[in-house]
């Protein structure tokens, strides 16, 4: 997608307020205080463009035009009840991020009023419940005393001010939300890998799991491992009604849980959409009582995390048909199992997983036996090494689907894409090129030499059901044969040419004088070192 120029004003602006915090906290704990502003002041700006538009119609000039008619309106009730039903929540006009911003730049500003804000949109709603719960404006990180601490809050709410986020239309602000959860992404390092999928990989796997169901209109998509949910959302941009995708969600960190939140509204997704919980996927199952199938599953899960692996888990019905759990110390198949069971007959799901899963033995073997006498396991893609933040090794796509439709095969398509990347300082990462080289593969399902092959049932029985991709596609080069006189031509040319250079070099000293009897001295030695090297 290209990158407008408002765009990158809006990116520039939003991300220089993390210069502001920057030297007082590391990223993974001021990211919650940058985004967190950036989303107040979306909420605060949207109520005042929708106050306006509903009290004097049509859209006004400046946000201080807006603020004016809502402090001029705050006391019908009749225009706050209406206001209210439209964006589900209420802000004092005291305390808008217009009116704060005032406040700051007039040294007025009190950190309390902020806070009240806070409240008042968290108590509006249970959507909005705890969404800045991380956001501690009382915090000794953010300086030495209440004076700093108020001084690095006002200073952030100037900066966050410049932009009019309302000037932005479409995915414009999404976007930039998305853009900073990247970068701090990379600032975090390892700890990222409880936020953030790349977006490469993230448009991979959307463009696999909505394949053939871009044109259904309701369309339910569902991550249990959603962390920001920029996997959820990355499957907006390819559906024809967008508008009416259903997010299903689960996050277990609670930080990242709001981050999600944040980001599903900075997306325009209307709160109806939205299903996300705050909880663990693998200790209970959810959903179960509303939309329990998906048309789409997509995950990166932490990779080999340990579980419970209880035995009661042997009749959870996620489990119960594969006769053994996943071990303590691998998780792995138990996210792989639970969203293939939350996943439509006509679905499909992607998982993104350590490469283990492809040949690790004992339950999990059994595990993958099953799957594979089943046909689940559609396709296995091998991606490159450093891609995530939480990890160097390289990773594994595994495609799901319960029904192939007339198709009754049960073979399996193997892509090694590992070679298919862009080196970086940091992470290597795939260019257009690369995820549509990979997208493509998947849909052609043909040998590609060196690349691609469909492995039947009956191959990988052969190989003991062991899915490790190097089985099946071969992508040894061998060596281009030496031409042994052309080398020994080159190694006398070679020598001939640092002879004749030598050799100018020699003429060169002995031409050459000193000023003092020790100088000429050295050179005499020179003289003697070089001309036993030419002999």
């Amino acid at each position: 997608m290209a990158i407008t120029e408002n765009s990158k004003e809006l990116r520039q602006i939003l991300w220089a307020g993390a210069d502001i915090l920057r030297s007082k906290m590391d990223a993974n704990e001021y990211k919650d205080y940058l985004l967190g502003f950036v989303f107040y002041k979306y909420l605060s700006d949207k109520l005042l463009m929708e106050a306006y538009d509903l009290y004097e119609g049509g859209k006004p000039h400046t946000m201080a035009e807006a603020q004016r008619v809502y402090e001029e309106a705050h006391d019908d009730a009749v225009f706050l009840q209406e206001l209210r039903e439209k964006i589900r929540y209420s802000i004092q006009p005291d305390v808008t991020y217009t009116k704060l911003a005032d406040k700051a730049e007039n040294n007025t500003f009190q950190r309390e009023d902020l806070q009240r804000g806070f409240n008042e949109i968290q108590e509006s709603d249970p959507i909005f419940d705890k969404l800045f719960a991380d956001v501690d404006l009382y915090s000794p990180r953010l300086g030495t005393g209440d004076l700093k601490q108020s001084q690095t809050v006002a200073e952030l709410l100037k900066k966050i001010n410049e932009a009019n986020l309302m000037d932005y239309s479409g995915d414009v602000l999404g976007d930039a939300y998305e853009y900073m959860i990247g970068q701090f992404a990379s600032e975090t390092g390892k700890k990222a890998g409880e936020f953030y999928t790349p977006k490469a990989v993230s448009e991979i796997l959307a463009k696999i799991t909505i394949s053939s169901q871009e044109n259904v209109t309701g369309l339910t998509v569902y991550d249990p491992a959603m962390g920001s949910a920029s996997l959820l959302l990355s499957l907006k941009q390819y559906s024809k009604y967008p508008d009416f995708i259903q997010y299903y969600g689960q996050e277990l960190m609670t930080s990242t849980y709001n981050l999600a939140r944040m980001n599903m509204f900075l997306h325009g997704i209307n709160p109806s959409n939205q299903h996300l919980r705050n909880g663990d996927t693998l200790d209970k199952d959810w959903p179960t009582d509303e939309e329990t199938m998906f048309h789409c599953v997509v995950m990166n899960p932490p990779y080999s995390q340990k579980w419970t692996a209880n035995p009661g888990f042997l009749t959870d019905s996620r489990f119960s048909d594969y006769g053994v759990l996943p071990p303590k110390s691998k998780a792995d198949y138990a996210f792989l199992l639970h969203g293939y069971y939350h996943l439509k007959n006509t679905g499909t799901m992607a998982i993104v997983l350590p490469h283990g899963v492809l040949f690790r033995g004992a339950a999990e073997g059994k595990i993958r036996r099953k799957l594979l006498e089943l046909g689940a396991i559609y396709a296995v893609i091998g991606l490159p090494a450093n891609l995530f933040y939480n990890t160097s090794i390289p990773t594994t796509i595994v495609v799901l689907k319960k029904s192939r439709g007339e198709d009754m095969s049960r073979d399996v398509l193997f892509i090694d894409a590992s070679k298919e990347f862009e080196r970086g300082k940091k992470q290597n990462t795939l260019t257009e090129e690369h995820i549509n080289a990979i997208v493509d593969m998947y849909h052609n399902r043909k040998d590609v030499d060196k690349h691609a092959h469909v492995a039947t049932f009956e191959e990988i029985e052969q190989n003991d059901f062991n899915l490790n991709i190097p089985r099946y596609v071969d992508t040894f080069e061998e060596e281009p044969e030496i031409d042994l006189g052309a080398a020994a031509a080159e190694i006398i040319q070679t020598d001939k040419e640092i002879a004749e250079a030598e050799s100018e070099l020699l003429k060169g000293l002995r031409e050459l004088t000193a000023s003092t009897p020790e100088g000429q001295a050295g050179l005499e030695q020179l003289l003697a070192l070089f001309s036993k090297e030419a002999e």
